[in-house]
């Protein structure tokens, strides 16, 4: 069999054979008359008519017996069979398909229906054009693990051979559109809020670092859109949302990808409880559109989003999970307890960052009905209120569902001096080694001062819910191109 390279050297000649013909094998424009669906669709009524009529696409496949060649062709709605006869199109029409027409090749084809002695509904050809020529082959096999990271590196060819890839990628959009639906229903306002930052923030993780010429000043991509869109509630808006990019600079696994789709929202003068029901709404909202039902199945077992979800206490789930009680424990007896349990702890950790690898360990995979995770330890969050009845912990919760992480929520803390406070200690962990830790944001204080109303917040991962939702192991396997490690 021939090598790449040989091929489409013999492809090369073939694109010149074409050229030197009169043809343009890639033109300024296509004829179609039907998509290849609306024409499986009203097949019947198209033969009666015996119109003739032009569908554009791929070639999938070629047969050839005696003076008859047989190809699929395929387009984004579906593909059909096409019949070339040499007495339909003449002897040099046939031989220019059969020496110049490869798999791969993107064709404009005329013709009428009909269904061969078989029974398989077909398009014969009068007439073909060359819309692209293909000059690599599409590759033999194109399934199963051996080819799983050739498939997040050739994405393109993972959606031409894997039906269920291109699926996945509609529901993620149908997801997105949904919740903007639902968002805008419940009178949510969708705003934009900058990318490039002078100060990054409003979660604990590393940034990517650039330099801006015209201004010569070094920024930051945003690792959330929290701090801006807060700025908006003191500006006066009361509902708002976002869903765009946001890019840390960590690790990559089956939860994280460095560049990720977040959705974040804020309400002035909700609550966390509030939210937990507001929560609960837009999922029933978005599964009953999806699925028509609020059970799904996730790596073959059930997940029923009937509300209400589960409340549990944070500290309470980690006495049970792991025997320990966080609330008694000094930073250095927990991370004693960590090391026995073969956790690694980074540079300048708290107690707070201790406790969630413990957690994250031990307690979340375990959690496998939607569940809201309340009243996580005071330093998990700056920027959560502290829950009055108890300071030592934070009104918010997280979304755990399958062991996945979903969703991070609070009532926002707008106390400018409280948050100054907790902005200091977060710099004092920063020169500690903490890479992650949260930086001063002088803007931002400057803006809680004017007074920004009592509002909840909400972040979602939206690669995350894709992948629950299409059962799916791995963000890489709902993000079109994830971030690889180069060959």
């Amino acid at each position: 069999m021939a090598n790449l390279p040989e091929i489409r050297k013999n492809r090369l000649k073939k694109l010149k054979k074409i050229l030197d013909s009169g043809l343009n094998p890639y033109p300024q424009k296509a004829k179609r008359t039907h998509e290849i669906g609306e024409v499986i669709e009203d097949f019947s009524k198209l033969t009666k008519k015996a119109q003739e009529i032009i569908i554009v696409g791929r070639i999938r496949s070629l047969r050839t017996h005696g003076g008859m060649t047989f190809f699929d062709v395929e387009d984004n709605s579906g593909k059909i069979q096409g019949l070339l006869r040499k007495e339909k199109v003449g002897e040099r029409g046939y031989q220019f398909f059969l020496e110049l027409v490869d798999i791969g090749d993107f064709l404009e084809v005329k013709g009428t229906l009909m269904k061969t002695k078989t029974g398989e509904e077909t398009i014969e050809v009068s007439d073909f054009n060359f819309l692209v020529k293909s000059l690599l082959p599409l590759p033999e096999k194109w399934h199963g693990l051996k080819d799983i990271e050739e498939r997040y590196r050739k994405r393109y060819l993972d959606l031409i051979f894997n039906k269920e890839v291109k699926e996945k990628f509609e529901i993620r959009s149908k997801i997105i559109r949904l919740i903007r639906e639902f968002l805008e229903g419940e009178g949510f306002l969708e705003v934009e809020t900058p990318i490039l930052q002078p100060i990054y923030g409003g979660a604990k993780a590393r940034p990517f670092k650039t330099h801006l010429n015209a201004l010569d000043v070094d920024l930051y991509l945003r690792i959330a859109t929290e701090l801006y869109l807060k700025r908006l509630l003191v500006g006066g808006f009361e509902k708002i949302y976002e869903i765009g990019k946001c890019f840390r600079n960590e690790g990559i696994d089956k939860f994280h990808n460095p560049d990720f789709t977040m959705l974040e929202f804020y309400w002035a003068y909700a609550d966390y409880k509030e939210m937990m029901e507001f929560t609960e709404k837009m999922f029933s909202f978005l599964l009953k559109k999806i699925f028509g039902k609020l059970e799904i199945k996730y790596g073959g077992k059930k997940i029923n989003f009937k509300p209400p979800w589960k409340r549990i206490d944070y500290f309470d789930l980690f006495q049970k999970q792991t025997g320990l009680n966080l609330g008694d424990l000094s930073k250095e007896g927990l991370e004693r307890e960590a090391k026995k349990m073969e956790i690694e702890i980074g540079k300048g950790a708290q107690k707070a960052e201790i406790a969630d690898k413990i957690f994250k360990k031990f307690c979340q995979p375990k959690i496998w009905n939607p569940s809201f995770l309340v009243h996580h330890p005071l330093g998990a969050f700056p920027l959560a209120k502290a829950f009055e009845k108890n300071p030592k912990k934070l009104v918010n919760f997280q979304l755990v569902v399958a062991g996945w992480e979903l969703i991070n929520a609070f009532s926002e803390l707008n106390d400018p001096i409280e948050q100054r406070r907790r902005f200091e200690e977060q710099e004092k962990l920063y020169k500690k080694g903490l890479e992650e830790a949260q930086r001063m944001d002088e803007d931002f204080l400057t803006a809680l001062e004017y007074g920004m109303p009592p509002a909840a917040g909400f972040g979602l991962g939206i690669d995350r819910l894709v992948a629950l939702l299409t059962d799916s192991n791995s963000l890489r396997e709902v993000i079109l191109f994830p971030t690889m490690r180069p060959k």
